[in-house]
């Protein structure tokens, strides 16, 4: 008898978790219909193959393209060539990574102008963004307070002068740098200038730096720019005594709740690039596209979500 009613007690427990994963993914298609989020996609785990990337991306439906600083100089003096590629395979250049920030005073200027021409690019390939990091965190000593609101002022310069040109600076949180914890993101944010610079909210290194995705969405829906869409995998099973050990997985295979992230950008009515991004293929035997496709899968298939 007892087991006759553990197994009822297992089969409606069951049942609930099956109409509750149903529930949530209705909620996300109903979601896709309305929302203003647009999917794109990062360049960075081709390894600077960005044409092979372009190609791959577009193949796939992708819509827009996050290209690094390593298309700068090969492209500075032709942006319209790459601008034509992007043309070619229907891909909006939807981020750009511009580098690093410095806070020292001897290299103020040589920071802004870097930023500054990076923008121009970007204008020139038809895009209206940039993310700004920093790697300024050495040995892992965490930054103090002032030293975060330093490196808020210089983005807050570089961002007004590439205001003036119609492109958005936006901030990327990322572990091992400044902005790195929940509460060094928070101070950052608070001292930008929100006319100037932007939150570009990486949902992966906020989770690894010890946030709530989800929860910063709602926290900096008025100052949010643009997400990237990216998993984290800790601990690792090679390494299971180290607790700060982590890699970058696809959509679904980490810790980072993503459907969350979804309902939060849906509950801020939010309008923008959501960037999925993977630094590297984790799995050797995989490729970048075979890595792209699964991610697609993720946010089509489970998520419900188009492209």
């Amino acid at each position: 008898m007892q087991n006759t009613v553990n197994r009822r007690q297992f089969l409606a427990t069951a049942g609930l978790s099956a109409l509750a994963l149903a529930t949530q993914t209705n909620l996300l298609a109903e979601t896709a219909k309305k929302s203003g989020l647009k999917i794109g996609y990062s360049g960075i785990t081709w390894g600077g193959k960005d044409e092979q990337a372009i190609k791959d991306l577009s193949s796939l439906g992708y819509k827009g393209i996050q290209l690094r600083a390593n298309t700068f100089a090969p492209y500075k003096t032709r942006p319209s060539e790459l601008k034509a590629l992007l043309d070619q395979y229907q891909l909006k250049l939807a981020m750009f990574s511009s580098g690093n920030v410095e806070i020292d005073p001897a290299k103020f200027q040589s920071t802004v102008d870097l930023h500054v021409a990076h923008a121009s690019f970007v204008k020139a390939l038809g895009g209206s963004a940039f993310q700004m990091t920093n790697s300024l965190r050495k040995g892992g000593q965490a930054p103090t307070t002032e030293e975060l609101k330093k490196l808020a002022s210089v983005m807050n310069e570089i961002g007004k002068q590439t205001a003036d040109m119609g492109v958005q600076a936006t901030y990327h949180n990322h572990m091992n740098q400044w902005g790195e914890t929940p509460e060094e993101v928070d101070v950052l944010v608070q001292e930008m200038n929100p006319k100037y610079v932007r939150l570009l909210l990486d949902i992966a290194h906020y989770k690894q730096g010890g946030g709530d995705p989800a929860k910063a969405v709602l926290q900096y829906k008025d100052v949010l720019h643009t997400l990237h869409l990216k998993d984290t995998k800790s601990p690792l099973p090679e390494k299971p005594d180290n607790p700060k050990a982590y890699k970058f997985v696809e959509l679904g295979q980490g810790n980072v709740d993503v459907p969350a992230v979804f309902a939060a950008l849906d509950k801020i009515k939010f309008k923008g690039w959501g960037v999925v991004e993977l630094d590297g293929v984790p799995d050797p035997n995989k490729t970048p596209l075979q890595c792209a496709q699964i991610n697609k899968d993720y946010i089509t298939k489970t998520l419900n979500f188009p492209l």
